[in-house]
């Protein structure tokens, strides 16, 4: 089965690759310090668990607004789901291909790392074509032009040819179908991003800081069909996956001390606190005295599109404290009830895709029925317990297939060995 990253449920995570603990080195590889081999096989669940997590609140924030919209990290500060995804995604690609990359080389690790990429790619190509035929059925039996316009197919309707052919190019994209371009994107670069992290990694950091700077400052982006640009510019976002990728190969190591101390985790919660109270006036404008007048100029528009800095900041302080408090240890892990998350963030791929489109069969709903806030629960509740179902599928398949070829294989050397 396919993950978003690569097949991790078959490459463990180590249990010390943290997301802000450091990564245990061997002595085999004291040479490579920023590749770490993981010390045991034991998986980081918290990836699984923040990963699954981000895929539930994509979903709910795909939905008309509800009552559980209020639930969803969007509504607290100024990141949200997508910054958690991307950097889980540069962490695992990083660790499971850089790891790769030391063992097998820069050769093997590249042609694996493109057959990821394709395989992506497929997963796109299918999710568009099954999400336009979803969209166009629902728009003509129920004779409502306004789901083709309100789901961004208007120009496919008019000019097929065109449209299909922009969209394998990845430059026409239907309404919430811009993660996985940019993934695409991204991880086309990860062997280029690993090859220089082998070398220096601080300085592939620095050199992402550079052009995530060098892109504000000449406006740089991907034109998008039939107007406009990408939704997420890789040349921005490229900053917080390169990010996940640096902490994963031994950049949280060599932040382990300033994690860990207690000026970090108060300048950390004042930021959280901070963008709390400034998001609060985005809902309540009697707030709006909250904000000075010439820090509201100085920050707005705080920019989704081009990563701003007060989201990526306020992603780096949402990290810190997790880190602080939800140690690799924590029992809570194995609990039953993180278990749906767990799930779907282990095959993180298949659940995006349904989500996507739960997420319209939902919106569709909700338009045609009048329910309210009990219905709005409803279609959210059922999509979650959908997605994890199908997770679950996925994992006992994926279980009882292992199972088999160890049998078979089994059966081989009993074979070779009676021959």
């Amino acid at each position: 089965m396919i993950s978003i990253a690569d097949p991790v449920a078959e490459i463990p995570i180590a249990g010390a690759a943290e997301l802000g603990a450091p990564v245990r080195e061997t002595a085999a590889v004291a040479a490579a310090p920023a590749i770490a081999r993981p010390a045991t096989a034991e998986r980081e669940l918290r990836l699984d668990l923040f990963r699954g997590l981000a895929l539930w609140l994509i979903f709910i924030d795909h939905l008309p607004s509800s009552l559980l919209t209020w639930f969803t990290l969007r509504n607290y500060g100024f990141s949200d789901a997508t910054e958690i995804f991307i950097f889980i995604s540069g962490y695992t690609a990083a660790f499971v291909y850089g790891r790769a990359m030391r063992d097998a080389g820069v050769v093997v690790a590249t042609a694996r790392i493109l057959r990821r990429v394709w395989q992506i790619y497929v997963a796109h190509v299918f999710l568009f074509t099954i999400f336009l035929a979803e969209i166009s059925y629902v728009a003509t039996s129920f004779e409502n032009p306004l789901y083709s316009e309100e789901m961004g197919i208007m120009d496919f309707l008019k000019q097929p040819d065109v449209t299909i052919v922009q969209a394998m190019l990845l430059r026409f994209r239907p309404v919430n179908m811009d993660v996985l371009p940019l993934y695409i994107v991204l991880m086309l670069f990860l062997p280029l991003i690993l090859w220089l992290m082998r070398w220096r990694a601080d300085l592939t950091l620095a050199l992402s800081v550079a052009l995530y700077a060098v892109t504000w400052e000449y406006d740089l982006y991907l034109s998008a069909y039939p107007n406009g640009v990408w939704a997420f510019n890789p040349f921005a976002w490229q900053l917080l996956f390169v990010f996940g990728a640096w902490c994963s190969l031994g950049g949280a190591k060599r932040m382990a001390k300033v994690l860990a101390s207690p000026v970090t985790l108060w300048i950390c919660i004042a930021y959280l606190f901070a963008s709390f109270c400034v998001t609060m006036t985005w809902y309540f404008p009697q707030l709006g005295h909250v904000v000075p007048r010439r820090i509201e100029q100085w920050m707005y528009p705080i920019d989704k599109t081009d990563l701003d800095v007060l989201r990526f900041a306020h992603f780096l302080a949402l990290a810190a404290v997790t880190v602080r408090f939800l140690r690799k240890d924590w029992p809570g892990l194995q609990s039953p009830w993180l278990r749906p998350l767990i799930l779907c963030g282990q095959h993180s791929l298949e659940i995006f895709c349904l989500g996507v489109f739960l997420a319209f069969a939902g919106h569709f709903i909700l338009a045609e029925v009048s329910g309210g806030p009990a219905l709005h629960a409803l279609i959210s509740l059922t999509g979650i317990l959908i997605m994890w179902g199908m997770a679950a599928l996925i994992s006992w398949y994926k279980h009882a297939a292992d199972k088999d070829a160890k049998k078979g294989g089994r059966a081989n050397a009993d074979l070779a060995g009676g021959g």
